[in-house]
């Protein structure tokens, strides 16, 4: 250990019955550290009530010296032993006020105050950031829509092979499970719906139940959901993640557009393959509930079409196919919107592509539900 006219950094103690004082000496700097940790190490405090750190013969303290001090009396304190300085400088105390300042864990402290406007707080700032999304969501969908507009006028700007690409991944590729999905729950739409009607004594109508309900709402709407989970989160993630690697902001550097480059191909492949996977979803449906009809309730298959025939009429097969392009231009602007709000971390594509399979859904539920009323206002 060093001593005078040595360099380095150390303690001399000096101790009586309750008390010991540990002169420090020498520079605590960064360069004597080790030094100082083994002199500090070396000390022991058991049976001591207090502690005292005489500073008046140190040469210099930094940062690394002061934090030195401050975890030794953190340590001697836990040990039962109060521990306090003296003797040092106005530069000295301050650093050390500084050290013992920065050692203070973060506490997050509940909200304190009425809670009725702790509430009425928390919900005026989600109904602004609400706010706030409806705006730039409809400013994107507007952008969408011009970029549409003038691909439609200049064909030559659509970029087929990337539409194509993801006709296949949002289209093609999706039609195992819409048609596994859509012919189980047109089975249990139809078990379940005979069950009921077998009260009545209207066990017949259960094609009725099934065609209808299945062609005007639930088919579509549940490809609808199912191609927001799916392909709407892939969306986000997709153009996220190129958010987050900067991408999108070379595409930019090079004079190309992200919404005809990314959004514009997205948003027609889900437009050209809603029809088709609500179709698929339809005729799975129709035939899951027909299979249940066959087994459960002894009718053949050519009176099952039959039944079909008589139960459906043009409208009945084509409310379906209105909403399909219209729940597919939501879904995949709002996939490629949340995208784009990425911000830059791996923790924010997750956040997006979350947000993105909520907001589709609740749209394409609340949408659906305009479609009925509208249908009924209508008489179609």
């Amino acid at each position: 250990m060093a001593r005078e006219g040595e360099a380095g950094a150390w303690l001399e103690a000096v101790q009586d019955a309750t008390t010991l004082v540990l002169k420090a000496k020498g520079d605590w700097i960064v360069a004597h550290a080790d030094g100082a940790d083994k002199s500090l190490a070396q000390v022991d405090v058991r049976g001591r009530r207090s502690v005292i750190f005489d500073l008046a013969a140190i040469g210099k303290l930094d940062t690394t010296g002061a934090w030195l001090l401050h975890r030794a009396q953190r340590q001697f304190q836990t040990q039962g032993a109060v521990a306090t300085y003296i003797g040092a400088n106005a530069a000295q105390a301050t650093l050390l006020d500084a050290v013992t300042k920065g050692d203070r864990p973060t506490v997050d402290h509940p909200a304190h105050g009425n809670p009725i406007m702790v509430i009425v707080e928390r919900m005026g700032r989600t109904l602004e950031e609400i706010g706030i999304t409806l705006r730039d969501a409809t400013a994107f969908f507007g952008l969408v829509l011009e970029t549409l507009g003038k691909t439609i006028l200049n064909p030559r700007r659509m970029r087929l092979t990337s539409t194509v690409y993801h006709m296949e991944q949002a289209g093609l590729n999706a039609v195992p499970i819409v048609s596994l999905i859509s012919f189980l729950i047109g089975a249990v739409l139809a078990f379940q719906g005979a069950q009921q009607l077998r009260k009545f004594g209207g066990e017949v109508f259960t094609v009725n139940l099934v065609a209808i309900s299945f062609l005007r709402e639930v088919g579509i709407l549940l490809t609808a959901i199912m191609v927001a989970g799916r392909s709407g989160s892939a969306f986000a993630a997709q153009i996220g993640s190129m958010k987050v690697r900067e991408e999108i902001d070379a595409m930019r550097t090079l004079g190309l557009d992200p919404a005809e480059v990314l959004v514009l191909p997205r948003v027609i492949a889900l437009i050209v393959m809603m029809p088709l996977l609500g179709f698929i979803a339809a005729f799975m449906g129709l035939s899951g509930g027909g299979l249940v009809v066959l087994l459960n309730l002894g009718m053949s298959p050519e009176m099952y079409i039959q039944r079909l025939y008589d139960a459906l009429d043009f409208w009945d097969v084509f409310t379906g196919v209105i909403k399909a392009p219209v729940f597919g231009l939501l879904i995949a602007v709002i996939g490629c919107f949340e995208g784009m709000k990425v911000e830059g971390s791996a923790e924010s594509v997750g956040q997006r592509t979350t947000a993105s399979v909520v907001e589709g859904i609740f749209t394409v539920i609340v949408v659906d539900a305009f479609f009925s009323i509208l249908f009924i206002q209508l008489g179609v």
